[in-house]
């Protein structure tokens, strides 16, 4: 049996290597890239447990779990955690992070999530890297979320370590992720004897042996599916254009936010500012009186094919997620999952005007 998926010639590290390039390109980013073979929870907790130990103290932003995982991660580590946590309908500001530092001067490590796709809220790292590159701290970001969907420049933002993956905006495949490193962050690893090496979280490893030996032997072999979608996910970028697909999703954001206030019965955006609000997707708070995963599990039922879901945990209870990204980032995917959940809403007898939320949908998308 043949089968175009099967029986492929090993990839190569030239290739390899040109793939790390492209996502350096993506990246505006003059650092190394490395692109590690699994989930993007690879490298973010890589990262961490590269540059971090008992000698770190750091400044935990939580604006959604994965600020939560991070700070559980650092205090593995023997770090000494201040968390900065702010209500989930909302996102951190600069002065806030400026303030915790003045608060705690002896933070050498600040870690932050762009984008929280679980809670819908985006924070502005441009003026956060200000206050982090003033203070002198090395800075972990999380843009996963946010990569394809809005713009993330790490250089031009300070970001010592930037992880991504191709799973969201990108529209790319989930089994592959990337970081960029900065001197400072391998500086950092270097010094670090707690840093894993010989293991599938060291990010040291690739250092040492795959780019201070010119990228021209692999570490092992490379998951060659996973990494061939991504070239081909970044070509498809590369084609349409950057500001091109960041343009489709946000229209997206907007759209739903719109439609959500037109279908009524009470649905409503989940964070309140729009301004506040991911890209990536859109999360609505539940009428009062109706349980989110219920009012999801409905609306999946009358129509399968529509990119909704609940918040998880605790959230299941009062917010629904929209996750208008990739592949689902078009007003047709927008117009249905508001139409899914206005006739959700109606069989429960809730008063939704389907007909002008999708009107509304479709004028806010121009």
């Amino acid at each position: 049996m043949t089968h175009p998926l099967l029986d492929l010639p090993p990839l190569s590290a030239a290739r390899f290597a040109s793939i790390e390039d492209r996502v350096a390109r993506l990246l505006s980013t003059e650092q190394d890239v490395v692109i590690m073979q699994g989930e993007a929870l690879l490298p973010l907790e890589g990262a961490i447990r590269g540059t971090a130990g008992p000698g770190t103290t750091a400044l935990n932003v939580i604006t959604g779990p994965y600020g939560q995982t991070f700070g559980d991660w650092l205090r593995d580590c023997g770090a000494t955690v201040h968390d900065l946590a702010v209500p989930f309908h909302t996102a951190v500001t600069a002065e806030q992070v400026r303030e915790a530092l003045a608060e705690h001067p002896e933070i050498d490590f600040v870690s932050l999530v762009h984008a929280e796709a679980a809670t819908g809220n985006t924070n502005p790292v441009a003026e956060i890297g200000a206050a982090v590159r003033e203070h002198g701290a090395l800075f972990y970001l999380d843009a996963v979320a946010s990569i394809g969907a809005e713009p993330v420049l790490p250089d031009a933002w300070g970001v010592d370590l930037c992880v991504i993956g191709a799973q969201k905006a990108m529209g790319g495949p989930a089994g592959v992720s990337a970081v960029s490193v900065s001197e400072r962050a391998w500086a950092r690893m270097a010094s670090n004897p707690g840093a894993p090496r010989r293991s599938y979280l060291s990010l040291l490893d690739w250092k040492e042996r795959w780019i201070d030996g010119g990228r021209k032997a692999l570490l092992h072999a490379p998951a060659q599916l996973e990494m061939l979608a991504l070239e081909a996910c970044l070509e498809r970028l590369e084609a349409d254009g950057l500001e091109t697909v960041m343009a489709r999703h946000r229209s997206a954001a907007a759209a739903t936010r719109a439609g959500a206030v037109a279908l009524g019965g009470g649905l409503e955006p989940y964070v309140y500012e729009a301004s506040e609000a991911a890209p990536v997707a859109t999360t609505l708070r539940a009428p009062s009186g109706v349980v989110a995963a219920e009012l999801v599990a409905r609306a999946l039922e009358g129509d399968p094919g529509v990119p909704l879901a609940a918040g998880g945990g605790a959230l299941a209870k009062e917010m629904i997620r929209v996750n208008h990204y990739g592949a689902d980032a078009t007003a047709e995917a927008v117009s249905a999952s508001v139409a899914a959940l206005g006739a959700a809403l109606g069989e429960l007898g809730v008063d939704v005007d389907v007909e002008r939320a999708r009107g509304v949908v479709g004028e806010v998308w121009g």
